[in-house]
């Protein structure tokens, strides 16, 4: 049976966590004001900074070890990639938070019939329906000790509509399926670090 979501207790040396946390950090300078889609986003859905980590920097590799295992262990998607070659490095400082959203919804599930709304403003249900490729798994890497901040949790809701809380233990590796929604609860202590991203495969069939 396949769960929704899949979480590693990696119990990484203390030193390896360190590394990751020391090569995140070297990308501090650089985080700004969370985006999508390089569009400026409501502050009643999202508030937090982030930057980004090209894949071929090694924890690339490392987090693609975790991928794999997890999809192995659980999911059996057929995947090819982190979207973008890139890893979303971000903080939530006090007071910041990411309501409830999807990272991929049910219209790319199969590729439509027909396209009609590329001129009536919708964008990305434009590229969506050109791509050949889907986000399928998401996933995120608990960088900031559980005790560095308060609140912050991240919580996702299962197909019933009954939601869980992640962990997070620093390192613990979580991955779920990108159309579950999920949020970041409002930190209300301190500064929550994380890496995330999402693996993309062939359109479902």
């Amino acid at each position: 049976m396949a769960f929704q979501t899949r979480w590693f207790l990696t119990n990484l040396p203390e030193e390896v966590i360190k590394s990751v946390c020391e090569d995140a950090e070297q990308f501090d300078s650089q985080v700004k004001q969370s985006l999508v889609y390089g569009q400026n986003l409501d502050p009643n859905s999202r508030n937090s900074k982030n930057t980004w980590i090209p894949t071929s920097h090694w924890i690339g590799g490392f987090l693609w070890h975790y991928i794999q295992r997890a999809n192995r262990e659980n999911f059996l998607y057929d995947l090819t990639r982190i979207d973008g070659e890139n890893i979303q490095y971000t903080h939530y400082g006090v007071g910041e938070y990411y309501n409830w959203h999807m990272d991929e919804g049910l219209s790319t599930l199969k590729l439509p019939q027909a396209l009609t709304n590329a001129e009536s403003g919708a964008a990305l249900d434009f590229v969506h329906g050109n791509s050949d490729t889907v986000r399928k798994l998401s996933f995120v890497l608990q960088l900031s000790h559980h005790d560095d901040y308060e609140g912050g949790n991240l919580q996702i809701m299962d197909e019933n509509g009954k939601s869980y809380f992640a962990p997070r233990a620093r390192g613990t590796f979580i991955a779920f399926d990108s159309r579950a929604k999920h949020r970041v609860l409002k930190v209300t202590k301190g500064m929550r670090k994380s890496l995330v991203g999402w693996v993309i495969g062939p359109r479902w069939r």
